[in-house]
C-alpha cells in the first residue's frame, strides 16, 4: 500500500483517523491502534513477511534489554555485537544474498567451477529502513543515551510506525522516546499535517509521476540510439522525479506524523540549491545522511584522525552508502562517486568552491548531482557511462529513431518548469521577506502576504487534492522510487 493510492487515502487513512481518536484518550491504547494499523498496513503489500518484522520487533526489544542488563551488571560487548550481528544478518540475506551469490558465480565461473543455484530471494519493502531504526535503537541504548524500552508496544510501534516504515524517513528512537509516552493532537496541529500531506501528495502525483513517465521511457532507450538532446531531457526528468517522489514521500509521512501527535525531523532542505557536494549531503535524505555520520563516520574518527585516514573515511561510508541504496555495482558506484567529489572539496577545490561566484559553483554541484543520477538509474554499469558518453555529445543516435518532441509536449515543459519552480525555496523566501516588512512596520505587503497564504489553504490546497484524487482515479503511472530500498 502506498500514500498515493485510492484505498490509503479514501479507505485506510479515515479508518485509522476515526478508530484512534475514537478509542479513550489514553496513550497505550492509542499505541495499540497505531501498531495494528501499522502491521494491517505492512501486511497488505507484504503480508508473507510480516513474520520478518515481527521477529526484529522481538528481537530488538530483547536486545536492547540485554545490553542495558549488561551495563549495569557485567560490562561486555557481547550483546551490542549480537545486535547488530543480527540486524546486519537480516538485511544480508534479504537484501544481498542474490548479489553476492551472484558476483561469486562469476568468480566459480573463470575458474571453472560450478555455479551455486539459489532461488530468487525476494527484498521486503522498507527493510533497511527498519533495519536502520532498530541499529540505531541498540547502539544508543549501548552508548547510554538513551534507557532501554520496557514496554513491548511502544518499541514495536516505534519500529513499525506506518508513516516511516516503508521509506522513512529514519527517525531516531531517542527523538520518538517521549512522544511514545505522550502526545498532543489540536486542531492546527492536524491542519498543519493536513496541509503538508496535501504537499507531499501534490509532489508525488502531479510532478514526479508525470516526469517519471518520459525518464523511464529515455532510460530504456539502447544507448546506441540516443542523441545528447534526449539524454539530458532523460536526466532532467529523472532529477526532478527522484526529488519529488522522495521529498514528497517524507513530506507525507511528516504530515501523517503530526495528524497523529508525532513530530519528525525534516529529511530535505532544498537540496538543488546546493553549491557544493558536501552542501547537497546536508540538505539531501538528511536522516540517512546523519546516520551514516553519527554510526559510521564519527565512531572510525570523523575529522579528528590524519587527512589520509579522513578521506578513508569518507570513501569507506560512501561505498556503504551506495550498497544500502541497492545491490548492485551501479549503486556502489553512485557511493564511491559522491565520496570521490567530497574527498576533492576537502582539498583546496573545497576553498576554490566556497570563493567562486556563487552561478559558478551552484552549476558546478548540479552537474556532478545530475551526472551522478544517471549511475543511480541505470540499469548496469555499462549503460551507465554509455549514458554519460551521450550526455557529453558522444552519442551515436541518428535522432530519426528516437528525437525530443516524442517527450516534450506542453504538459511536461508545464511540469518541468513547476518542478524547477518548486525545487527553490521560494515560500521560505517570501516569509522572510514579510518578516522584514512586518520588522520594519511595512504592513501592507505583510498584509498581502497573509492573504495569499489564506488562498492557499482555502483554494489552491483543496485543488492540489482533487488533481490528484482525479489523476490516482485515471489510474496513471503510481511507483514509488524508494520503494526498492
Amino acid at each position: 500500500m502506498v500514500f498515493s493510492s485510492a484505498i490509503f487515502l479514501f479507505y485506510f487513512l479515515p479508518l485509522v483517523l476515526a478508530f484512534y481518536f475514537l478509542t479513550v484518550k489514553h496513550v497505550v491504547a492509542r499505541n495499540v491502534v497505531l501498531l495494528l494499523a501499522s502491521f494491517l498496513f505492512y501486511n497488505w503489500g507484504e503480508a508473507e513477511y510480516v513474520l520478518v518484522m515481527v521477529v526484529s520487533c522481538l528481537a530488538n526489544y530483547f536486545f536492547g534489554l540485554w545490553v542495558e542488563y549488561a551495563h549495569a551488571n557485567k560490562p561486555s560487548k557481547k550483546p551490542i555485537v549480537c545486535a547488530i550481528a543480527f540486524n546486519i544478518g537480516l538485511l544480508t540475506l534479504f537484501k544481498y544474498t542474490n548479489f553476492l551469490v551472484g558476483n561469486l558465480n562469476l568468480l566459480l565461473n573463470a575458474a571453472g567451477a560450478p555455479a551455486l543455484i539459489i532461488g530468487k530471494i525476494h527484498l521486503p519493502i522498507g527493510v533497511s529502513f527498519f533495519t536502520f531504526h532498530s541499529l540505531s535503537y541498540v547502539m544508543d541504548v549501548y552508548r547510554r543515551q538513551i534507557p532501554a524500552q520496557r514496554s513491548l508496544i511502544d518499541l514495536a510501534l516505534y519500529l513499525s510506525l506506518f508513516p516511516q516504515l516503508v521509506a522513512g524517513p529514519i527517525v531516531r528512537y531517542k527523538d520518538l522516546a517521549e512522544q511514545l509516552r505522550r502526545r498532543f493532537v489540536n486542531l492546527e496541529r492536524f491542519s498543519y499535517g493536513v496541509s503538508r500531506f496535501i504537499v507531499g501528495l501534490g509532489k508525488k502525483v502531479l510532478v514526479a509521476n508525470v516526469v517519471g513517465l518520459p525518464a523511464d521511457k529515455i532510460f530504456a532507450i539502447p544507448v546506441d540510439q540516443l542523441t545528447p538532446s534526449v539524454a539530458w531531457l532523460g536526466i532532467l526528468c529523472y532529477t526532478l522525479q527522484i526529488y519529488f517522489d522522495f521529498s514528497g514521500y517524507s513530506d507525507m509521512a511528516i504530515g501523517l506524523a503530526h495528524m497523529f501527535g508525532f513530530k519528525f525531523l525534516e529529511n530535505f532542505n532544498y537540496p538543488y540549491i546546493s553549491k557544493s557536494i558536501r552542501e547537497f549531503w546536508r540538505r539531501w535524505h538528511i536522516s540517512l545522511s546523519t546516520w551514516f555520520r553519527d554510526y559510521l563516520y564519527i565512531p572510525l574518527g570523523g575529522n579528528r584522525v590524519g587527512p589520509m585516514r579522513v578521506r578513508l573515511n569518507l570513501m569507506l561510508v560512501f561505498f556503504l552508502c551506495g550498497l544500502w541504496h541497492g545491490a548492485s555495482w551501479s549503486f556502489v558506484f553512485w557511493g564511491l562517486y559522491h565520496g570521490a567529489f567530497l574527498v576533492l572539496e576537502r582539498t583546496r577545490v573545497g576553498k576554490w568552491l566556497d570563493n567562486a561566484p556563487s552561478a559558478l559553483s551552484h552549476f558546478y554541484a548540479l552537474m556532478v548531482i545530475m551526472i551522478g543520477w544517471v549511475f543511480f538509474r541505470a540499469d548496469t554499469l555499462p549503460n551507465a557511462l554509455s549514458y554519460v558518453a551521450a550526455l557529453a555529445g558522444y552519442a551515436k543516435g541518428s535522432g530519426l529513431e528516437w528525437h525530443i518532441n516524442l517527450f516534450m509536449t506542453p504538459k511536461l515543459a508545464l511540469v518541468l518548469a513547476a518542478g524547477v519552480i518548486g525545487s527553490l525555496p521560494v515560500f521560505p523566501w517570501l516569509g522572510q521577506w514579510r518578516q522584514r516588512r512586518v520588522d520594519h512596520k511595512f504592513l501592507g505587503p505583510a498584509l498581502a502576504a497573509d492573504a495569499i497564504d489564506m488562498v492557499v489553504n482555502l483554494a489552491v490546497l483543496p485543488a492540489i487534492l482533487l488533481l490528484c484524487a482525479m489523476s490516482l482515479a485515471s489510474g496513471t503511472h503510481n511507483p514509488f522510487i524508494y520503494f526498492q530500498f
